[in-house]
């Protein structure tokens, strides 16, 4: 009971369209302590997602209707949800495969089969991330702060309109599809953008550009 009380009753969303795998997860992580709601193909899951804001979803990649890729552009694209920590599940553990879910949007990308213990850890360990992170926003908000970075950082011409797309929420993929660009030109960009800013990731330079005025 103390263990449910931690939990804070948190609201996840699970998105499969294996009911047996449905069954099985949703049980372990109701047991847990969390409540959980269920969809089967990424556009019922947007219909959810108008209804009710989960604080972390759980999705399979390989789906019918619509799958875990275009979801999460969906879910990114939306303020509404664009904060929301994304875990992915799919049978496909190949480095590429990892890299192009997590290049998507996706937070933490897991391979079928796993351990029932490894999901939960990695859904704590995403809500204490996030958590963190809407803590650190929500007191630099109230005390009037702005993000820190080295006087006159000074910006090519590509690294603005890449920083800008940063600060709408797109993924690397989808800023170099629209700057027709390769996706690892676009990786070398943000990098580069991080080395000359001090900054830690893509959130805080998204911050700053919005700050900034630059998106």
């Amino acid at each position: 009971m103390k263990e449910n009380a931690q939990k804070d009753y948190k609201k996840l969303l699970l998105i499969d369209d294996d009911p047996n795998l449905i069954l099985l997860v949703k049980d372990y992580l109701e047991f847990r302590g969390y409540e959980v709601i269920t969809a089967e193909n990424g556009r019922e899951a947007l219909d959810v997602l108008d209804r009710e804001i989960p604080h972390l979803i759980i999705c399979d990649v390989m789906m019918p209707e619509m799958d875990g890729y275009a979801l999460v552009e969906h879910i990114r694209q939306d303020p509404r949800t664009s904060w929301i920590p994304v875990l992915f599940l799919s049978a496909k553990g190949q480095s590429a495969d990892r890299v192009k879910g997590l290049n998507t949007g996706a937070d933490v990308y897991m391979v079928k089969p796993f351990e029932p213990e490894e999901l939960v850890a990695q859904v704590e360990s995403s809500l204490k991330q996030a958590n963190r992170l809407m803590h650190y926003t929500n007191r630099s908000s109230d005390a009037g702060s702005r993000i820190q970075v080295p006087e006159n950082v000074e910006l090519t011409p590509t690294e603005s309109k890449v920083v800008q797309l940063v600060a709408q929420g797109m993924a690397n993929r989808e800023i170099a599809e629209q700057l027709n660009v390769s996706q690892r030109t676009i990786e070398s960009h943000v990098s580069n953008m991080l080395n000359k800013t001090n900054l830690h990731n893509r959130t805080e330079l998204a911050r700053w550009a919005i700050e900034s005025n630059m998106a």
